[in-house]
């Protein structure tokens, strides 16, 4: 920041231009390309430096995921479903790659201090590189989960996989805008971090991942708030309508084929469709404002950080 000649008391951004101009920067963007691809290269190393496992690590945490609430709910709770292990992977798939670019994220821009107030880049590459490393593990457990299919022999073949890309390409905006503005409040705020964690572990419980999607749409079906059925409140929570067409996708058993009862949203492929459209729409106007809000405070990461 620089004060003005002509008016002393006002601040002049330096490191940015005061608009951003989409269009303008996505070319600039494009021109750093190589640097996004270097970063995230060098996120992936990071993270397994002197690791023996190195990658398998990462495959590891779903497994763990699943032996653990296999465990709970499945022996202790008796809540049976059926090839849980298919079902829990599907939903995991998609809620790591949220969780884990949101966490990674939120410190990319603290973690390369040093970067950002010695050499100039669109400092959207920190976050964006964060998302990149994350897509690296969401992989690695997409290769896990394919081995469950194939060792269970369970059929995925079915109209619900053409959900899968718009489902991904949702979840995938909808990270890489919340991403943007977590990365940019936590330079100002740091608690940012640390709160992020607590709202990630409140909004795990709230999207059905672990439990079936369809008992949790037999309990709201019957009630209303406000004269709106509770079951279409619920989906305001956009995680549930990814979780649920990744779960449409790739488990795609709907009902228990021994008692009956909804395992997964008792809707249409097509009403999934066009809820993962919405949230694809709603995401990709929630990624304009926040790139609008981390270009804005991005000016003035030099001076804070």
């Amino acid at each position: 920041m620089a004060a003005n000649a002509a008016h002393p008391d006002l601040l002049v951004r330096t490191s940015e231009v005061p608009t951003l101009r989409p269009l303008s920067r996505l070319r600039e963007l494009a021109a750093a390309r190589e640097v996004l691809a270097n970063l995230v290269r060098k996120e992936v190393r990071v993270r397994y430096k002197a690791s023996v496992l190195g990658a398998g690590w990462s495959m590891l945490n779903p497994l763990l995921y699943l032996a653990v609430f296999t465990l709970v709910f499945q022996r202790f709770l008796g809540r049976g479903v059926p090839n849980f292990a298919v079902y829990l992977l599907s939903g995991l798939l998609a809620w790591q790659l949220f969780a884990g670019s949101l966490t990674a994220a939120a410190r990319s821009v603290v973690d390369n201090a040093s970067l950002v107030t010695k050499v100039y880049f669109p400092r959207e590459i920190l976050p964006l590189a964060a998302v990149g490393s994350t897509l690296v593990d969401f992989a690695l457990h997409g290769v896990v989960l394919l081995l469950f299919i194939l060792g269970t022999r369970h059929d995925v073949l079915g109209p619900g996989l053409a959900l899968l890309p718009l489902s991904f390409a949702a979840l995938l905006v909808l990270a890489t805008a919340l991403s943007l503005w977590v990365a940019a409040l936590n330079v100002r705020y740091r608690d940012t971090q640390h709160l992020l964690g607590l709202v990630l572990l409140v909004w795990f419980w709230l999207t059905p991942v672990v439990y079936p999607s369809g008992h949790l749409y037999r309990s709201l079906a019957p009630h209303r708030l406000f004269g709106l059925p509770l079951f279409h409140v619920y989906l305001a929570n956009p995680m549930a309508a990814v979780v649920a067409g990744f779960q449409r996708a790739l488990y795609g058993t709907v009902y228990d084929p021994t008692t009956g009862a909804p395992l997964l949203f008792p809707v249409s492929v097509g009403w999934l469709a066009v809820l993962n459209a919405s949230v694809l729409a709603g995401a990709l106007v929630l990624l304009l404002l926040a790139w609008r809000t981390f270009f804005h405070l991005s000016g003035d990461f030099g001076e804070e950080l």
